[in-house]
């Protein structure tokens, strides 16, 4: 937590500054939207903005920053506010998918609850680092493909793929998402990184332009 008190900003709103901590959220509001929109089932996307879902969590979590800044702060700012993000779509997903909800998250969760990436989604992901779909697979073709490679990874590997890569957290954050040593994260998402390689070489067209 230390480095993270060098924030002037948070600094003034775990004192009690309520401006600071609305200019605060304000801040990761573009970051927490993006996360929204990776995480958010297909059969959502149009029908809900993830710039709405933020706002309703930034006005929710307004009323519990208390409860956070006096207690323990066992996540850092940014991952207690994603967190309350995640479960702010969690309810929006069991409103509007009930069972198939249930049966998408599978037995077991990787990320605390909150709602898989697709692989669908992290395929769209990918297939936007290309800067082109060289060769004769055109893009839509590719990311039909990049989503059946996807689909042969691990759920464990998919995840740290997400979580470094797109939701842009550190390793340190990601190990403390993921329940894991720094080291253990840093180690899952090198394998991570090397199977997702292998998975593509197969693929022609235009991933020998994809870096992560």
């Amino acid at each position: 937590m230390s480095s993270e008190t060098d924030d002037p900003l948070l600094s003034a709103a775990l004192r009690g500054d309520q401006r600071a901590l609305a200019d605060l959220m304000d801040r990761h509001r573009p970051r927490l939207e993006r996360i929204v929109q990776l995480r958010m089932d297909p059969c959502l996307q149009g029908r809900i903005d993830p710039a709405d879902v933020v706002q309703e969590t930034c006005v929710a979590a307004l009323d519990r920053f208390d409860a956070y800044r006096h207690g323990n702060r066992e996540f850092p700012f940014f991952l207690w506010l994603r967190l309350e993000t995640l479960q702010k779509l969690v309810d929006l997903h069991r409103f509007h998918l009930g069972a198939k909800m249930r049966s998408a998250y599978g037995e077991v969760s990787l990320h605390g609850g909150a709602p898989p990436v697709s692989s669908a989604s992290l395929a769209g992901q990918l297939i936007g680092k290309l800067s082109t779909a060289s060769g004769a697979v055109m893009r839509a073709e590719l990311s039909l493909l990049v989503e059946d490679a996807l689909n042969k990874m691990s759920a464990e590997d998919r995840e740290i793929l997400c979580l470094r890569h797109f939701e842009e957290l550190s390793n340190i954050e990601a190990a403390s998402v993921l329940g894991l040593s720094a080291t253990a994260a840093s180690n899952r998402h090198v394998r991570a990184l090397r199977r997702l390689r292998s998975v593509f070489q197969s693929i022609p067209g235009g991933l020998d332009q994809l870096t992560l």
